[in-house]
């Protein structure tokens, strides 16, 4: 049988970074105690451990304060914890026509229940979304500008920083989904004007599924409310939740072997360096997109270069179900990819790839040239079977 190909990095890394496994073995085996809870040694080591997590999250993401990072299962959970605590009935946000449903579903559930309105900025077939769109359909009833970094169907980057800056100009909360760019592309919360990051650990960070969380801005922390609220461990005394950070936000026992494991990814990566690791993926990504060129019924979806986008790339047969292009890619040469429409079909027609969706192909810095290739010489042939 042919060794495994995994092309399906924007789903969830894989293989984690080295570390990770053990780390969390450890704890489990070793110090699975609580924290917060615990008046012991034991227990106040690991969340030393915690606490260091969370630092070296607010470093990453130029956070000043590290009690701003907020541990949450995942980005999902983290975008609904700011529309459910911030948005009022009759609020209007904007976000763009690339987003995935971790955005639009809980949106298009506030409209019905709290009256909530929002407006899509136009994208281009290409992903694209200049900030003049955004602009465009700014309201005076607007209060947020809702949008993620790149795109995980055609790898669009989108113009974060021009984005701040009109967030800053009309005093709007920006709120930036990390999903697909977290551990790749730089992001500093400051320097962007973001109020609102979300993040998870399990794909750029090369860490564990179940942990992810936000960045959040003292001044907003002052006026969004918990999604949840219950024990933290402290101010025990109080039937009130506290409004401090983080145990504003973190009711509940947390995930702590994911975030002991996104310590060790966190290791990995700052030992490594992540523009070193960001440039190994786009040079595979070229590879990949040169030698797509030379197949002949195939289109690419998004822009033909590298440059603007991440390390991901869909396709579309022209005379083959999209979906028997993934099965054969996977039966007959052991290569995994995510056919379909990836949970953002506001993205696909905006694309132009609705309702058939894409397959698609993403890439990890532990991805291979050797494995390009091999995948190359597959999509030829299943193509030509037409």
């Amino acid at each position: 049988m042919r060794e495994l190909i995994y092309l399906d990095q924007s789903s969830t890394s894989f293989p984690k970074a080295p570390g990770v496994g053990s780390a969390m073995k450890d704890l489990l085996e070793n110090h699975g105690v609580n924290i917060g809870r615990g008046n012991y040694q034991e227990a106040y080591s690991v969340e030393s451990d915690v606490l260091d997590t969370r630092e070296r999250l607010a470093e990453l993401f130029g956070a000043r304060d590290p009690r701003r990072v907020i541990f949450t299962p995942s980005v999902t959970y983290s975008l609904n914890t700011f529309f459910d605590g911030f948005l009022q009935p009759g609020d209007h946000v904007v976000v763009s026509g690339m987003e995935h449903n971790a955005v639009m579903r809980p949106l298009t559930r506030l409209t019905k229940t709290k009256g909530i309105r929002y407006t899509a900025a136009r994208a281009n077939e290409r992903g694209e979304v200049p900030v003049e769109a955004f602009e465009k359909v700014l309201e005076p009833d607007t209060k947020a500008l809702i949008t993620l970094h790149a795109s995980n169907v055609s790898g669009t980057i989108l113009p974060v920083e021009a984005i701040g800056r009109l967030c800053r100009e009309r005093g709007l909360i920006f709120v930036l989904d990390s999903a697909q760019t977290a551990g790749s592309l730089p992001i500093d919360i400051e320097e962007m004007n973001i109020g609102f990051l979300a993040f998870t650990g399990h794909k750029g960070l090369l860490g564990p599924q179940g942990i992810g969380g936000f960045v959040i801005t003292k001044d907003l922390a002052g006026r969004l409310d918990p999604l949840i609220t219950g024990g933290t461990g402290s101010r025990s005394n109080s039937l009130e939740q506290p409004v401090f950070l983080p145990d504003k936000y973190e009711s509940g026992t947390m995930n702590i072997p994911g975030i002991i494991g996104l310590r060790a990814a966190l290791i990995f990566l700052e030992e490594q360096g992540i523009q070193k690791l960001h440039e190994k993926k786009m040079a595979l990504t070229k590879r990949f997109l040169d030698g797509l060129a030379g197949i002949k019924g195939l289109n690419t979806v998004g822009l033909p270069g590298v440059g603007g986008r991440t390390s991901v790339v869909s396709i579309t047969a022209v005379d083959r179900d999209n979906a028997e292009v993934a099965f054969e890619l996977e039966h007959g040469w052991n290569i995994m990819t995510r056919v379909g429409l990836h949970c953002a079909p506001m993205a696909h027609q905006s694309l132009g790839t609705f309702p058939a969706g894409t397959v698609r192909f993403s890439f990890g810095s532990m991805n291979t040239e050797k494995e390009i290739d091999t995948t190359l010489e597959a999509l030829e042939t299943v193509i030509s079977r037409g």
